[in-house]
């Protein structure tokens, strides 16, 4: 039997939708998927279905599946984060052999990948985090792919990987090597914590629209159709004027149907905790991530409207409404990327894995969620300057901000006076204003901590790294 150039396990929509993607490349594979008791053969219905007539290998049997591969292997877990993957890495291990490849798909917490390199070193395991992103449509037609792992890997698997990945408009894959260690699931790990504050910022702009009372739902879509013919070009803005049209067998607008209590993963959570744990501002991605917690506690939102009233407006001319809202959305976006290559940066001077962010911006650009027209940009911004100090700072990006800045001033006054929560627009703007101030308060603060716990205080009047005590009473 001719054996098979790469191996998939997990038969899920991203697994059997990647394991398609490769066919149609031309490439041989085989997969593999547990079975399951009460549970219909996975692998089975898939060669059936699907996958029939293309060359598609079946296991249910993980040494039967490891036999079919060619050497050195090259296998990719498509299975739930956490401990299904020690689970298949440890059901793999006694058919592997020095020098095969494990890659890990899934949305793998970055400690446990490298935690994962370290336990695989001795045993000659080349092991790779790999965030994809791009959903369903993604995993068939082109994802945004992000390596990262043994750098001994990358040869034998980026053919496999660029095939199956989105292409730019000159033909570029978006997927090249990350770096290091768990550089790969860390950037996919911020890229879902950007996601996560765009979402909310997008959702924020709706709202002000629909408590304006100016704007029904097919009036809205054409707001966003226009913001996606603009600078604001992008995947979310696209998919929320569709959002916004569609209806259900009823004629009902199906959006109105759907109840306001968003879910999270736990990429957003990990993100918050990587900001605290390396002292990296990233307020926009923790108010989204806090405002979907809000959002789940649904009883206790009644309570709070029956006992302070739920009205709120936003009072704008309609007419106006367009254009000041694009500015703001998009003075508010540009922070909040900021936000995330500055994460991006500071892990990668931690843990020393030299990222390249223009080249990561570049890799956002197409497959993935927040694919974005302004993303070329970012490119731009990092290439030019690889150790730009913040993306705000970069000739163009200043430029945006100084003309656009203004909007996102009005709309989130506007929106506090009418009683609307904007907690991820109110923060873009709060870490702006606070980034350019000379003078802070924070020299207060550490007064205050020296008052009660003699912390000690630097001085403005002596050089930085000198300590001092006072006692105030």
């Amino acid at each position: 039997m001719e054996k098979s150039e790469f191996g998939v396990v997990g038969l899920g929509v991203m697994g059997s939708n990647i394991v398609l993607n490769l066919a149609d490349k031309g490439v041989k594979v085989s997969v593999f998927n547990r079975l399951s008791k009460g549970k219909k053969n996975a692998v089975e219905a898939f060669l059936r279905g699907e996958g029939a007539g293309k060359k598609i290998l079946g296991f249910t049997n993980l040494k039967d599946f490891a036999q079919s591969l060619e050497s050195p292997r090259k296998i990719l877990l498509m299975v739930k984060a956490g401990d299904a993957v020690d689970e298949m890495l440890r059901g793999l291990l006694p058919f592997l052999s020095r020098g095969d490849i494990v890659i890990d798909g899934g949305n793998s917490n970055f400690k446990d990948t490298a935690r994962r390199l370290d336990e695989l070193e001795d045993s000659g395991i080349l092991f790779v985090g790999a965030g994809i992103s791009g959903g369903e449509e993604g995993a068939r037609n082109g994802a945004s792919i992000m390596p990262g792992g043994n750098e001994k890997a990358w040869g034998k698997i980026k053919p496999y990987l660029q095939k199956i990945a989105a292409k730019l408009p000159n033909g570029e894959p978006c997927c090249e090597w990350i770096g290091g260690g768990a550089s790969g699931h860390f950037v996919k790990t911020i890229h879902n914590g950007i996601e996560y504050a765009d979402m909310q910022m997008i959702a924020e702009i709706y709202q002000t629209m629909r408590k304006s009372g100016k704007f029904s739902n097919e009036e809205m879509a054409e707001v966003f159709e226009k913001f996606n013919r603009g600078k604001l070009e992008s995947f979310l803005i696209e998919i929320t004027a569709k959002i916004l049209r569609h209806k259900d067998e009823n004629g009902q607008f199906s959006l109105d149907l759907v109840l306001d209590a968003a879910g999270q993963k736990g990429t957003g959570k990990w993100s918050v905790e990587s900001g605290a744990e390396l002292g990296s501002p990233i307020s926009c991605i923790a108010e989204a991530l806090f405002a979907r917690f809000v959002s789940g506690m649904v009883e206790m939102r009644k309570s709070g409207a029956r006992i302070f009233g739920s009205e709120c407006k936003f009072n704008m001319p309609s007419g106006a409404m367009g254009a000041v809202l694009e500015n703001a959305l998009y003075a508010a976006k540009i922070i909040a990327y900021a936000q995330g290559f500055s994460i991006l940066s500071a892990a990668s001077k931690k843990f020393g894995w030299n990222l390249n962010l223009g080249e990561i911006a570049k890799i956002w650009r197409g497959g993935c969620i927040i694919r974005a027209k302004f993303l070329d940009r970012v490119t731009e911004a990092f290439s030019a300057d690889c150790d730009l100090e913040n993306l705000l700072f970069s000739e163009f990006f200043a430029e945006e901000i100084r003309s656009s800045v203004n909007s996102l001033r009005e709309v989130s006054s506007l929106a506090a006076q009418g009683g609307i929560s904007m907690p991820a627009m109110f923060s873009a703007l709060a870490y702006f204003d606070f980034v350019r101030q000379t003078e802070s308060p924070s020299n207060l603060i550490q007064a205050q901590r020296d008052f009660f716990g003699a912390h000690t205080y630097e001085r403005t009047d002596a050089p930085r790294g000198e300590f001092f005590h006072t006692k105030w009473e």
